[in-house]
């Protein structure tokens, strides 16, 4: 349908991404595809060493899946979007998809070693997220295009991560977010990723402030080299949210709490959390 229609059809999946957008005349497509109707496209499997989640899969079913409370960053994800009316409709494919630079699945999935399953009428390939997702709002899926799976990696033995968004109110965007996700070794950071939402035009991966964690003890000092080094990477923009600097202030204040919770999680502790509201 997309091949016959042409460049004026747009995809339509859980719909909360493209919808908003239509409503501000900021897309008009001359036609939506529907993916609703396709069959078994809705699915959580684990797949030998990876996590695979068919492309309409709900935020509420990855919320509740046992299969995903494994990897307890994507449960802080899931359970974060929005409000449960956005939880129910929104799917993971679809926000991937849209690439939109306030989005929650890209931020957390660029912690993880995540692939995205693109199928055409050229045949399947496999990007890693990095390559999938070009600029904001723009990934490398051709026209006739769309992503027919997401595939995580479980993390080792000894991992945690966690993800935190501090938001005005649970429907809106966040004014700033940040994952973490680390490999401990008793006291020592045996790996790490760390990327930060919602200040840039896509997620920002804050790899000086990773060097300063990674093969060291992880103690207040190199925390708060990290945070630096991470408020250094981040390029907000001033809007309604709040001004550059206050998220920058923000950034910080969120990566210190979520290395505090990923260390704990990855020493085997069962650590609830969710967003911060003003």
């Amino acid at each position: 349908m997309l091949t016959q229609l042409g460049d004026d059809a747009k995809l339509l999946a859980g719909g909360q991404s493209l919808i908003p957008l239509m409503k501000l005349r900021f897309a008009s497509p001359a036609h939506l595809v529907d993916l609703n109707f396709i069959p078994e496209i809705s699915y959580i499997r684990e797949d030998g060493k990876f996590l695979a989640f068919g492309p309409l899969t709900r935020h509420a079913e990855v919320e509740a899946s046992d299969i995903v409370a494994k990897v307890p960053i994507l449960h802080d994800c899931a359970a974060g979007i929005a409000d449960v009316q956005v939880r129910n409709r929104g799917t993971i494919g679809g926000s991937l998809a849209e690439a939109d630079p306030s989005g929650d699945w890209a931020v957390v999935l660029t912690t993880l070693a995540t692939e995205v399953r693109c199928l055409g009428g050229a045949g399947e390939r496999t990007l890693a997220l990095s390559d999938f997702i070009k600029d904001a709002y723009t990934t490398a899926l051709a026209h006739d295009e769309l992503v027919s799976e997401v595939r995580v990696k479980i993390p080792p033995k000894g991992s945690g991560g966690a993800y935190l968004a501090f938001k005005r109110a649970a429907p809106v965007y966040p004014t700033a977010s940040v994952a973490v996700q680390l490999i401990m070794e008793g006291d020592f950071c045996r790996d790490v990723s760390i990327a930060l939402g919602c200040v840039g035009l896509t997620a920002i991966k804050a790899k000086n402030a990773e060097i300063t964690l990674r093969g060291r003890a992880i103690t207040e000092k190199t925390i708060a080299t990290a945070v630096e080094a991470a408020r250094a990477v981040a390029e907000p923009q001033s809007d309604m949210r709040g001004s550059a600097d206050y998220k920058r202030a923000l950034l910080g204040a969120l990566l210190q709490r979520a290395i505090g919770i990923a260390m704990r999680r990855a020493r085997g502790e069962q650590v609830e959390i969710s967003h911060l509201y003003a």
